[in-house]
């Protein structure tokens, strides 16, 4: 499974609600707790319903280049171990364990245990991540761990050698709980009495407790005073029960859950339940505080929408399930009220700073967030705006903001491979129990002055639709590449720039980025800028996927030259408006006029002739109207009587 590949974008649908059942793979946690815990062990122990994915196959290859008989395939869902009783058998060895979290931390301080010299790296991201309170740690108990980049954070080398447990072993709690399961996983393999005292606060509790689960299933309980002291007691040895069942990801289950509770629901996740030993199912209590409907079995939960129909305002300390309560910062968006997600500062060291990347990323579907140093508050828009999502590699990012889409608006998910850290087939189960939203377009295409756009918006106004100017498109991709520096004949540079803007149309003015850009694009320059660029293929197909994004609840009118023919070929309604030459040529010498311009009705029929002609026999998307297109002729007609012929057609049409 893992070595599938991923498209470099995956566009999601808009969404009209969630029903149905996910079998959620296996955790992360629990995967790659396990598998140590069975390398460092007395025996051989099977591991079924073993997660398949990024992060746990770095641990597989890692324990395999340490010398660990491990047979059986992830993508199977079972392996079987071998377990070296406490030394692994090659004594060194270069590791790379790609930007997983769960693999690095326990190993280093598993290798520190265990002799040898052993040099483990990890992508740029993992590089980032900060190691140092762990290698404190180690350093004090004597083993010589050397930073092979910057102080605090990896590459590093690992030298065993005595370990001194005649005194507490310290570590800080307040930065990330990994460090702690570290030297708990890693200490019993000494075979001696040790006490690790907490500095700090310890944050993500529940992890820990799944830490000491899974090592009590291997044979060695852990004494704690509170979450400040843990003694590992004399002549512990882990010994590998027969066969260790994987519960489903419960940070998982928090995205099918908050479907269910945004979109209707019910949406059942099999795999974990009361029973779970993960801390993250405490997810389904948060999600109950903020009114959605939640029902409990052995190993499954059950999530439905509100009796009101829409989920509550919060305001919450997250800190015992923070990777889930990313799902929480989506599902404000559907909330009453403005929600507060508090005590998350361990979104920093993640596998992005999450607390910036949310931020951003959700101002893109246009809540207002602010951002503190350990919360976030969201507060939610009257309505959501499509966007394309930058997921930073982070699989939590994908995943999270995927939820959006139920809110009516489709979406564009980048780099979308990022889910095969934890879940590479979360779109698959995304899209099984989601229910796409059929939401109605009116395209209107037509030649220059022929007043579609006038007409565009007047039937947008009546029907409450979105409506979109897709010559403003190109406008604003030519606006946006002159403010970059990007030359317009650089074609590839141009399409870079077009599919990061962020576009809104609201009251008649254009934004992009969040600036009002109205006056700056209906410039000459700017105009001029825009017909080069519309030439380019790679300009077009970057801006299609934009054009398409504004198909949004409640519907869409789409004016241009090629919105029945191309860009939205399905439309319940296709329009080609029109009208003569010398009609079109007064009314643009009637805007001139009232504008102070002078012009000429004879120069500007003689531009508009050889306009028509340029655009329908330009090779890149002439204008064209399309087979099953309705003729709307206004030369002897006003805008008010062409919008009704719209709207009758259209309601003709829908039935109304």
């Amino acid at each position: 499974m893992i070595g599938r590949t991923f498209p470099a974008f995956l566009d999601l649908p808009p969404l009209a609600s969630a029903v149905g059942t996910v079998r959620l793979p296996g955790s992360k946690s629990i995967s790659n707790r396990t598998l140590l815990l069975a390398a460092l062990g007395c025996g051989t122990t099977r591991v079924c319903d073993v997660l398949d994915s990024d992060d746990t196959r770095r641990m597989l290859e890692a324990l395999v280049a340490l010398g660990v008989n491990v047979s059986g395939d992830a993508a199977n869902g079972e392996v079987i171990v071998e377990g070296c009783a406490g030394r692994f058998p090659v004594a060194s060895a270069a590791l790379f364990l790609g930007n997983a979290g769960t693999a690095f931390r326990p190993l280093t301080a598993a290798l520190a245990m265990t002799g040898g010299t052993y040099e483990l790296s990890g992508v740029p991201r993992m590089h980032e991540r900060p190691i140092g309170d762990l290698v404190d740690a180690l350093r004090g108990l004597g083993v010589q761990v050397d930073y092979l980049g910057n102080d605090g954070f990896p590459p590093l080398r690992v030298r065993g050698g005595d370990i001194d447990l005649s005194r507490p072993v310290r570590v800080r709690g307040d930065v990330s709980s990994q460090f702690l399961t570290a030297l708990l996983m890693a200490l019993p393999v000494t075979g001696r009495a040790a006490v690790i005292e907490v500095d700090g606060e310890l944050i993500s509790r529940p992890y820990v407790e799944i830490t000491l689960a899974l090592m009590a299933r291997f044979g060695v309980t852990v004494g704690r005073e509170g979450w400040s002291c843990f003694r590992i007691p004399a002549d512990a040895a882990y010994r590998n029960p027969e066969s260790v069942h994987v519960e489903g990801d419960a940070s998982g289950a928090s995205y099918f859950l908050a479907a269910g509770a945004i979109g209707g629901g019910p949406v059942r996740v099999e795999g974990v339940g009361r029973d779970s030993i993960q801390g993250d199912v405490r997810f389904a209590d948060a999600l109950e505080t903020l009114g959605a409907r939640i029902t409990w079995g052995s190993h499954w939960i059950e999530a439905r929408a509100p009796e009101s129909g829409r989920l509550k305002a919060f305001d919450l300390d997250l800190n015992h399930i923070p990777d889930a309560a990313m799902t929480l910062a989506a599902a404000a968006l559907f909330a009453d009220g403005p929600c507060v997600l508090r005590n998350v500062a361990s979104w920093r060291v993640k596998e992005t700073d999450r607390l910036a990347a949310m931020a951003t990323e959700l101002r893109k579907v246009g809540a207002e967030v602010e951002e503190g140093t350990d919360h976030l508050r969201v507060t939610p828009p009257p309505t959501l705006r499509s966007a394309v999502i930058h997921t930073y590699d982070d699989h939590r990012m994908a995943m999270c903001l995927a939820l959006a889409t139920l809110g009516g608006i489709p979406l564009r998910i980048d780099d979308p491979g990022c889910v095969a850290k934890t879940f590479p087939e979360f779109f698959e189960a995304f899209a099984a129990v989601t229910v796409p939203r059929s939401v109605p377009v009116i395209a209107i295409d037509g030649p220059a002055a022929s007043g579609k756009g006038t007409v565009a918006e007047m039937v947008a106004a009546v029907l409450g639709f979105r409506y979109l100017d897709s010559g403003a498109m190109y406008r604003l991709a030519a606006y946006a590449a002159l403010r970059a520096g990007v030359a317009l004949d650089d074609e590839a540079g141009v399409a870079a720039v077009a599919r990061r803007m962020n576009i809104d149309f609201s009251d008649r003015r254009v934004h992009l980025d969040g600036e009002d850009v109205t006056d700056w694009i209906r410039t000459p320059n700017i105009s001029a800028a825009s017909s080069r660029i519309a030439a380019l293929p790679a300009v077009r197909a970057a801006l299609l996927w934009a054009q398409q994004s504004f198909r949004a609840a409640p519907g869409l009118v789409a004016e241009g030259r090629d919105m029945a023919s191309v860009v939205f070929t399905d439309a319940d309604l296709k329009v080609f408006l029109t009208a003569s030459v010398e009609a079109r040529a007064l009314r643009r010498h009637k805007q001139l006029m009232d504008k102070g311009m002078h012009a000429s009705v004879t120069a500007l029929s003689q531009e508009i002739a050889e306009r028509d002609a340029r655009d329908s026999q330009r090779a890149v998307a002439p204008m064209s109207r399309s087979d099953d297109s309705l003729l709307l002729d206004t030369t002897d007609i006003g805008p008010q009587e062409a919008c009704d012929r719209v709207l009758g057609w259209y309601r003709q049409r829908a039935g109304r």
